[in-house]
């Protein structure tokens, strides 16, 4: 099979597509035939060294995977030709930029139907962000209000309208162009941070979901409610931050985001129900993986980039 590994870190020229064997599934995994690869911030990161993850080089990102089940090793769950997605083994490596990855059956769920696999790959990371960050660690209900940072992009698109889908009346920051991408999202405010300071016109909410980081976060305090709670998906080690939001009387949680087949389920739910969608900026065939990396360090996306196997 075609693989992307790298035997250094670097630019995304040290990226480069080899043949490796085909992985072998153990008992309780399936084999998947990638078919799309969702690529994530954190990967350019770690190609570049900035990030000790999965240790020094060689290595094969990815993560994010939707494909069709070629084998099935003693596992119940699914059986050859099921079309199934999601984000094996995070945070150890899963080698998902590959043509074919061994998973264990418990990270994947069954694709929507109505998803494409190149929509399905965008899913899993930035999709089990937001349910972690607003179903799990901060409970949202109906009638919170909540406020998301960076609603544009793969995590804050998909948290927008997942606190809808729980009731929330949403604030979130865009501009230029995202504001109108954020509206149609169902976002009930939207504050143009190009020509408004968030932290003077927001007030009284029960949760932000920040995903941003930086002074976006440690400015964020006075939007809270007393008692009110800050998750992060880009700051959860900032002992300064954690303090700054405890001596105020505010809840501060990180989130590390984990497998959870409960929450795809969930997702993929939402997704039937036309309660979800998910929004690609760009695809890149296997061999440009330089090139995605390349726009995926850019920024400023409408949602997220794709690999196509």
């Amino acid at each position: 099979m075609r693989t992307i590994t790298q035997h250094e870190f670097g630019g995304p020229e040290v990226l480069t597509v080899v043949d490796a064997p085909e992985p072998r599934p153990l008992p309780t995994e399936v084999l998947v035939r990638v078919e799309a690869i969702g690529l994530n911030p954190l990967e350019p990161r770690l190609r570049a060294g900035e990030f000790p993850l999965l240790g020094p080089p060689p290595f094969v990102l990815g993560w994010d995977i939707s494909g069709v089940v070629e084998a099935a090793s003693r596992t119940w769950r699914f059986r050859p030709g099921d079309e199934v997605f999601g984000m094996p083994l995070f945070p150890r490596a899963a080698g998902g930029y590959a043509e074919f990855v061994a998973a264990p059956a418990l990270h994947l769920a069954r694709k929507p139907a109505s998803l494409t696999h190149v929509e399905a790959a965008a899913l899993p990371v930035a999709g089990l962000t937001a349910w972690q960050g607003l179903v799990d660690l901060g409970g949202v209900t109906e009638g919170d209000r909540v406020l998301v940072h960076g609603g544009g992009g793969g995590v804050g698109h998909l948290a927008i309208q997942l606190a809808k889908a729980l009731g929330a009346h949403v604030i979130t920051t865009a501009g230029g162009s995202k504001r109108e991408f954020v509206s149609s999202l169902g976002a009930d405010e939207v504050i143009d941070y190009t020509a408004a300071d968030f932290a003077e016109v927001v007030r009284d909410v029960d949760l932000v979901l920040d995903t941003l980081g930086g002074e976006v976060a440690s400015r964020s305090l006075p939007v809270l409610r007393p008692g009110g709670h800050f998750v992060t998906a880009v700051a959860e080690e900032d002992t300064a931050l954690i303090a700054k939001f405890e001596a105020a009387g505010l809840r501060f949680s990180g989130i590390a985001v984990e497998p959870d087949p409960v929450a795809l389920r969930g997702l993929a739910d939402l997704v039937e129900r036309g309660r979800l969608r998910v929004h690609v900026e760009e695809t890149f065939p296997f061999d440009r993986i330089a090139d995605a990396h390349r726009r995926l360090e850019r920024g400023h996306l409408r949602g997220k980039v794709v690999l196509t196997v």
